[in-house]
């Protein structure tokens, strides 16, 4: 059975989730925590949890998401997966974080490039690679098929959709994702987003205004 935890961190309130199997084996799903205060947050709910870090996996490389990638590979000292045009998003983040009074620390380069179909364990769980661009051109979101657990980073909110209008963001193609690679999933699927609270596939097909009436 999969662990989920949800911390909301930084100006931007961007869901940083921790997830474990049975045995403690724990990734740590878009860091976004800045503070030392969230930092420490995560270190305790590890230690308390007996947690063991064994990955840490970026949906993308926007500066909300990524703002405590650094800490968490040095810190923990695990291994770092993402999608290969996340690494371009990852390099300009810091520059971004500069414009938004952030000050980011550079992300580590990713230890291993994950393609869609690609299956990431942590522990005896597995989650399935989805390629989800719309959003930013190289965003990948994770599917627990098992149990049905989905973690969207910022594709599908409850009740919204990811912004557009950044640099890699496409609406058409975003909404080819969610209809194309998200809503096939099935209705009972639990998404767990990169912002705002959990909500479902079947929710948001029925009162989401980005795609009621859309099938």
């Amino acid at each position: 059975m999969l662990s989920i935890k949800c911390f909301t961190v930084n100006p931007y309130q961007e869901n940083t989730w921790l997830i474990s199997d049975s045995h403690g084996a724990c990734a740590i799903i878009d860091p976004g925590c800045y503070s030392a205060s969230e930092q420490a947050e995560i270190l305790e709910y590890v230690s308390s949890q007996k947690l063991t870090p064994v990955l840490l996996l970026n949906t993308h490389g926007h500066i909300d998401h990524m703002l405590g990638n650094a800490w968490a590979v040095s810190t923990f000292q695990i291994p770092f997966h993402t999608h290969r045009l996340v690494v371009n998003e990852l390099e300009v983040a810091p520059a971004w974080g500069t414009m938004m009074g952030l000050k980011a620390a550079p992300s580590p380069a990713p230890d291993h490039l994950l393609e869609e179909g690609d299956i990431v364990r942590v522990g005896e769980e597995e989650l399935e690679v989805l390629f989800t661009p719309g959003h930013s051109e190289g965003h990948i979101s994770f599917f627990h098929r098992k149990e049905g657990h989905l973690f969207s980073g910022d594709v599908l909110f409850q009740q919204s959709i990811g912004r557009t209008d950044l640099p890699g963001g496409h609406y058409p193609t975003l909404m080819t994702t969610i209809h194309e690679k998200l809503l096939p999933l099935g209705d009972q699927v639990i998404v767990y987003p990169g912002h705002g609270p959990t909500t479902t596939l079947a929710a948001e097909k029925a009162t989401n205004p980005f795609l009621m009436g859309r099938g």
